[in-house]
């Protein structure tokens, strides 16, 4: 973060990389630190053998709330193998 700080960003997160569920632990600590919004791009998982991703829409749904019901994003989409429908997934939720 400190290496963004002199641009006073209006949003810092994470992207890619990960999935939802080993995202969490960085995105808490980055949301505790930073003084902007917050967002991530989680992937549909992580890949498997064949450079694919597994995770399903509903998977990926369920996996997200946790950091919405924490509070630790301000913005959330996705990354490698999310579909519209893992978008819709988590946007029907928080309704």
């Amino acid at each position: 973060m400190i290496s963004v700080m002199h641009a006073d960003p209006i949003c810092i997160g994470i992207n890619c990389a990960l999935g939802p569920n080993h995202m969490k632990t960085f995105l808490a600590n980055l949301s505790a630190l930073a003084p902007y919004n917050v967002h991530a791009y989680p992937n549909a998982g992580l890949p498997n053998a064949m450079g694919g991703y597994d995770e399903d829409p509903e998977t990926f749904g369920n996996n997200i709330m946790p950091f919405i019901e924490e509070g630790l994003l301000n913005m959330i989409g996705g990354c490698c193998g999310t579909t519209p429908e893992h978008i819709r997934s988590v946007s029907d939720r928080v309704k």
